[in-house]
């Protein structure tokens, strides 16, 4: 289950890659609009925009500007021009990727997406060829120096699916997205402050990569497929050795 642990090294890369190219914002402002669209304004009632209003605060985003994003959207105003598209492909050597677009122009993303797959060594799928092996879920990643025991008590009432036990003593809380929120503010409530969090798409097992030829190639893919403007979010069962993704950011 180590594996696990993976999504928030990846993220957290590819979080400080985007704040580099400034297009977080742009990519989070469109996240909050949608969520909205679909759920409404207030994030009480709406699990998608509190997961989208969590990580714009965690980059900085000020509340002011999160709120103008959720009552565009809530008025059905740019939004309504953004339709949501997942495509699925296999990146070298069959690694399994999951594609999350928001586009105005279905044609254009998806021969972006199809242009990124065959350049670095991958091809797209079909719908359903990969997305059995990601579940929708929460993450919460609590600090080594917080116990089982404390995580337990804190969140007992807010209803976790699992705790998973990650290297180094750290710990990860697994939710459903509807019990995301409740969760993470049961955890700060009692003075728990989690290193990072999302809802998104996790995969139940993990592809291994220790070979630093094939993990620079995985990682061009998923850079390249990150930089397009349709693209939301990018999910793998690649597990990079840390090794290598220190060598790519050296």
């Amino acid at each position: 289950m180590a594996g696990h642990s993976k999504w928030a090294n990846i993220k957290h890369r590819k979080a400080a890659q985007d704040a580099k190219r400034g297009k977080v914002f742009s990519k989070l402002i469109r996240e909050l609009s949608v969520a909205a669209r679909h759920g409404g304004a207030d994030p009480a009632d709406n699990p998608r925009l509190r997961a989208a209003m969590d990580k714009a605060l965690a980059n900085n985003m000020t509340k002011d500007t999160i709120q103008r994003a959720a009552d565009r959207g809530a008025g059905h105003h740019d939004a309504d021009e953004m339709e949501e598209i997942v495509y699925e492909g296999y990146g070298p050597e069959g690694v399994a990727i999951l594609v999350e677009c928001m586009t105005d122009n279905r044609n254009r993303t998806v021969s972006d997406v199809r242009h990124a797959f065959s350049r670095h060594g991958g091809n797209l799928g079909t719908s359903g060829s990969v997305s059995f092996l990601f579940h929708h879920q929460g993450r919460i990643a609590v600090p080594a120096d917080v116990s089982e025991e404390a995580v337990m008590a804190a969140t007992l009432d807010a209803e976790p699916d699992d705790l998973l036990t990650l290297g180094q003593g750290r710990l990860e809380v697994i939710t459903s997205p509807q019990r995301y929120g409740a969760v993470q503010d049961a955890l700060v409530d009692a003075g728990i402050m989690p290193l990072a969090s999302e809802v998104g798409l996790f995969p139940e097992t993990m592809t291994v990569i220790d070979d630093p030829d094939l993990g620079r190639r995985v990682m061009a893919l998923i850079d390249w497929l990150e930089d397009l403007d349709d693209v939301q979010n990018v999910y793998t069962n690649a597990d990079v050795n840390d090794a290598i993704l220190e060598q790519l950011d050296a």
